[in-house]
């Protein structure tokens, strides 16, 4: 088997990716830690932390159990999982926490019998650290790279769930991919930084 075919590439590295791929629980902290750094270093985090945590995959009750100083410093040590690790491990510790009281540590649960898109969408909605657009993201993820696909689910994902966009990490499935949706930020960034301008001269 070719060691980088995985549904997910978001890591673009093959040990990092195969966790995503095969780890709900990886899949949700990659998606979390995805603000303010670069794509690949917050989609690496959960195979680096996996791997401090001496194992080959993430537990919702332990980290949920563990001490949080100690965790933080976990989420410190370098490379770092992201550019504010304390931060962070609060909200990854969080969201665990959540998952341990709704879904018994389980993180698949939170889709495998979501019977619509709405049903999802809430859902992910009221993970910690998943506000709406995350949210729709996660599940345009879902359904286009890991066949989650709940009645309604493109619907629910808004314009991340519409085919042939290059809008998010959902869209990625190489470094082709990943080109076309980094093109497609910096667009909307300039779209955004230039309607601001206009709205501030007409203030004028």
């Amino acid at each position: 088997m070719d060691p980088t075919d995985h549904p997910l590439r978001l890591a673009q590295q093959p040990e990092a990716d195969a966790l995503l791929s095969r780890s709900p629980l990886a899949a949700l902290t990659g998606m979390l830690l995805d603000q303010q750094i670069p794509m690949e270093w917050a989609f690496t985090g959960p195979y680096t932390l996996a791997e401090r945590l001496g194992g080959d995959d993430l537990d919702a009750h332990e980290i949920a159990a563990y001490d949080p100083e100690a965790f933080a410093e976990l989420c410190a040590r370098k490379p770092a999982v992201h550019r504010y690790p304390g931060s962070m491990a609060k909200r990854v510790q969080q969201l665990c926490r959540y998952l341990v009281e709704h879904y018994d540590g389980d993180a698949s649960a939170v889709w495998r019998d979501a019977r619509t898109g709405d049903e999802l969408l809430g859902r992910l909605t009221a993970l910690p650290g998943y506000g709406t657009q995350k949210a729709q993201i996660f599940l345009a993820l879902l359904g286009k790279r890991l066949g989650v696909r709940p009645e309604g689910w493109r619907e629910a994902a808004g314009a991340y769930g519409e085919e042939g966009s290059y809008r998010s990490v959902a869209d990625i499935t190489g470094p082709e991919t990943l080109e076309k949706v980094r093109a497609h930020k910096q667009e909307a960034k300039r779209a955004a930084k230039a309607a601001k301008a206009a709205k501030t001269s007409e203030k004028r």
